[in-house]
């Protein structure tokens, strides 16, 4: 429990760094992800508003801030920690992201920080493909938009999809529907103007 206790609190003061603006104030000595139309601090502001390196180097660590947690827990003892503890430590990233002690608690969507803590989970990978297959779904089969609602409903399905289909321990998919519950509120909580729901499918035109 203490261990467990140890890399949740890690996780959450490790998700609180925003990287999108750490590496705007390095490059350009302000915040350009405010900039954005959302003034989202993550990845895809980073890209838009402040180029392809930081972008890059935001998606690397933000991706890693969810990883190493999460793998550590995982991996660093001789029996691997899958009880209820690995939800925590599972959520305290995206919690951290969304909910940033550093920031005034004013953060990101935790998009790219939630995948992060899937892929930590390696060699169990399920998860984290349940996710990226929603997104790529709701992005070219049925076309769900603005991006606000595709999150939405990526996050909502792919925790149904791993409580159902997945092989995963319990604790992930309570892990899951925390960060979930932490995106949507997050999205729900945002400055940004939110158009209308459209929804098109593929095959017609």
């Amino acid at each position: 429990m203490t261990r467990a206790l140890m890399f949740t609190v890690l996780g959450y003061f490790g998700g609180s760094i925003l990287f999108a603006r750490v590496f705007s104030q390095l490059f350009y000595k302000r915040d350009v992800t405010e900039d954005g139309d959302d003034r989202n601090p993550g990845t895809y502001n980073a890209f838009k508003c402040g180029g392809f390196l930081m972008g890059v180097l935001t998606l690397v660590f933000d991706l890693a801030k969810g990883i190493l947690p999460v793998f550590l827990y995982l991996h660093g003892q001789d029996e691997p920690g899958t009880g209820l503890a690995l939800a925590f430590v599972m959520a305290a990233p995206v919690v951290g992201h969304t909910f940033p002690i550093f920031y005034h608690f004013k953060g990101g969507k935790g998009i790219a920080v939630s995948f992060g803590t899937l892929l930590g989970l390696f060699p169990d990978m399920m998860p984290v493909l349940f996710l990226a297959a929603t997104f790529i779904f709701f992005s070219v089969v049925v076309k769900v938009s603005p991006h606000y609602y595709r999150t939405i409903a990526a996050f909502c399905i792919t925790s149904v999809l791993i409580l159902v289909f997945s092989d995963s321990p319990h604790a992930v998919t309570v892990g899951f529907l925390i960060s979930s519950v932490c995106v949507n509120l997050r999205l729900y909580r945002s400055t940004e103007e939110k158009q209308s729901l459209e929804v098109k499918f593929a095959w017609r035109h």
